[in-house]
């Protein structure tokens, strides 16, 4: 069984640590900077996204058949796929149908979900990341720590070490420009040398059928442009209505993901090349993928569906800089993840009930995310979900005996007279295994109870 949070947090290296609390602490100033600077009621845009998205999401029955159309009109193939095995077992055969045995793949949260790549490679497909975290990543037979930065938890001697084991360089050298110009000259051939590329998709409008692609990298231009075959592998809750919509989004994403007013490549693909154009694929397939995201929307919690993927809430949380998305055992980390994973993987709930615990609620998530998701309410939700279920986290006490204390005021008031007496008990050799466990991971403060009651009382008098 993997670690709880709180004991992950616990073990994690203060360098890696270092690199997750400086990279999130420095993505939510730039954020701030930005969004206030450029408008005056940046709260206002937020909420429009958010009812955006929630009409979209009530109305999917109706935009997924017209996004479909749309696609079909522009010469794409579009695909239908309910599970991860679906979803996987639809590329191959894409893939296979094409002859295509080497590709690239840019940046893709729905890949990440499914564990696309192993299943691809297993299938005799090389395949290469082409983001230069995620190429990192791969690398080092590693997993991504962070929605938008992947290595956040990884710093450039880190990376300077994994380019010389692999032979990329041939000498140490962690100069960041160095790092980027090498990454660059071993990637470039790979894109000659590939046959297809897997993209995911940010955005797809209803309206026309474009797919919108947002990067930093301009990695996705280059897949696409020497190859035959473009996949892209998209979430049914990435659809919004129309193309002026697009506008909200893109102004919030690229604000709230990296302080930037607009990444660097913003593509809006229509569908496969045209005759006019001089490269790009001629065969283009869309995969639209549900695996769980129809039960999200049945649940009590279907506004975490309105998510853009932009980490913001990642970058301001407290329990994600101590502990880092690696600590959530899922490709979505922080206060998204801890309210997504458990039901998107609704088989692995018991396992992962840990997860919406694992916040003070301090609402900081909501306040920065760009569609208005009440974060909070929902781990509340999912928390209460856990609690009518029997679902209890390892190591996690039950409540009712505090319960039963604190709705007895004699009880309550006989315990806070005898607390001071917690101060000579050896507590933490105490017999219960789950008290012991509570124990080992935490440093009480001293008991005082009853002083304020006599204080109180000497006050009346």
């Amino acid at each position: 069984m993997h670690q709880l949070i709180d004991s992950y947090a616990r073990d994690i290296s203060d360098e890696k640590q270092a690199s997750v609390i400086d990279g999130s602490a420095a993505g939510t100033e730039k954020r701030y900077k930005v969004l206030f600077h450029d408008y005056k009621d940046p709260d206002s845009l937020r909420r429009l996204a958010g009812k955006i998205k929630d009409h979209t999401l009530h109305h999917l029955e109706d935009y997924l058949p017209k996004a479909e159309a749309a696609l079909l009109k522009n010469g794409a193939h579009v695909h239908f796929a309910d599970s991860a095995d679906d979803a996987k077992d639809t590329i191959l055969q894409i893939l296979r149908s094409h002859e295509v045995t080497r590709l690239t793949k840019s940046k893709s949260m729905a890949a990440e979900e499914i564990h696309l790549n192993p299943f691809l490679i297993e299938n005799g497909i090389e395949c290469l990341e082409s983001d230069l975290g995620e190429f990192i990543i791969q690398l080092d037979d590693d997993e991504p720590s962070h929605i938008v930065k992947p290595i956040i938890h990884k710093n450039r001697r880190d990376i300077a070490k994994t380019f010389l084991r692999e032979g990329i360089a041939q000498d140490y050298n962690d100069d960041p420009q160095t790092i980027t110009h090498r990454a660059r000259y071993h990637l470039r051939e790979k894109y000659m040398e590939a046959q297809a590329v897997i993209t995911g998709a940010n955005f797809v409008s209803a309206e026309s059928g474009r797919l919108v692609l947002v990067t930093n990298e301009g990695n996705t231009r280059f897949g696409m442009a020497p190859v035959d075959v473009h996949i892209a592998l998209v979430g049914i809750e990435k659809i919004v209505p129309t193309d002026r919509d697009l506008g909200v989004f893109l102004n919030l994403l690229g604000r709230s993901a990296t302080g930037q007013q607009l990444t660097v490549y913003t593509e809006f693909i229509k569908g496969p090349k045209s005759p006019t154009q001089p490269s790009g694929p001629t065969n283009m397939h869309v995969v639209f993928m549900n695996n769980g995201r129809t039960d999200v929307l049945e649940s009590k919690c279907r506004e975490i569906l309105r998510c853009i993927r932009c980490g913001a809430c990642q970058n301001v949380c407290p329990v994600y800089r101590q502990a880092s998305g690696h600590a959530y055992r899922s490709p979505y980390g922080g206060p998204v993840g801890a309210v997504l994973s458990p039901l998107l993987f609704g088989d692995r709930f018991p396992e992962l009930a840990d997860l919406p615990k694992a916040s003070s609620l301090c609402g900081a998530c909501h306040e920065v995310c760009p569609v208005d998701i009440p974060i909070p309410d929902l781990l509340l939700r999912l928390r209460d979900k856990a609690k009518q279920e029997e679902v209890y986290s390892p190591g996690a006490l039950p409540m009712s005996p505090f319960a039963t204390l604190a709705t007895s005021p004699k009880v309550w008031r006989t315990a806070m007279n005898m607390s001071k007496a917690m101060n000579h008990l050896p507590i933490h050799m105490t017999p219960l295994k789950p008290l012991q466990e509570w124990l080992n991971q935490r440093t009480l403060p001293d008991w005082k109870g009853g002083d304020f009651r006599k204080w109180l009382s000497a006050r009346k008098k």
